[in-house]
């Protein structure tokens, strides 16, 4: 597996992995509620990513196995991990965790001390695990719920 800065032709392959994580691995925050599901989604378009990729104050990697995506990640030179999303067809492989200290370093070297997030339920547990802690009360986007998060880098 290899990490690597986004390119604008890594778009589609990117919203790929975003749109199948979500809808397949993210059941427990939306339930299979299609309304929950669409409106998570709603962004999550080729131009949109595409956007991101060449915004200059943000960093977007993509995680390659075997010449495909297979997960994305994003962080702002403000300290805010933006995304972090895994292939169903590469979950428990590791990709979420190189992303994420990948884009730690990257928060790193632009002088941040602190990272902050929003976590889904469903990466709670993973961000835990990865030494942060819960700061402040779940936020509601529609039906959907997330936790914010910091940790110490």
């Amino acid at each position: 597996m290899r990490i690597r800065t986004a390119h604008a032709d890594d778009a589609e392959g990117a919203c790929e992995v975003l749109r199948r994580s979500i809808k397949e691995l993210c059941v427990a925050d939306h339930g299979d509620d299609l309304q929950s599901i669409e409106g998570w989604l709603s962004n999550k378009t080729p131009e949109n990513v595409r956007s991101w990729i060449a915004a200059p104050t943000q960093r977007l990697l993509v995680a390659e196995k075997d010449g495909r995506i297979v997960g994305i990640g994003g962080a702002t030179e403000a300290g805010e991990i933006t995304l972090n999303y895994v292939s169903p067809d590469a979950r428990f492989q590791g990709v979420s965790k190189a992303i994420l200290a990948a884009l730690e370093g990257y928060l790193r070297e632009k002088g941040q001390k602190r990272s902050t997030l929003s976590s889904t339920l469903t990466a709670h547990q993973f961000y835990c695990t990865a030494g942060y802690e819960n700061a402040g009360e779940p936020q509601a986007w529609g039906k959907l719920r997330s936790q914010p998060m910091a940790k110490t880098l």
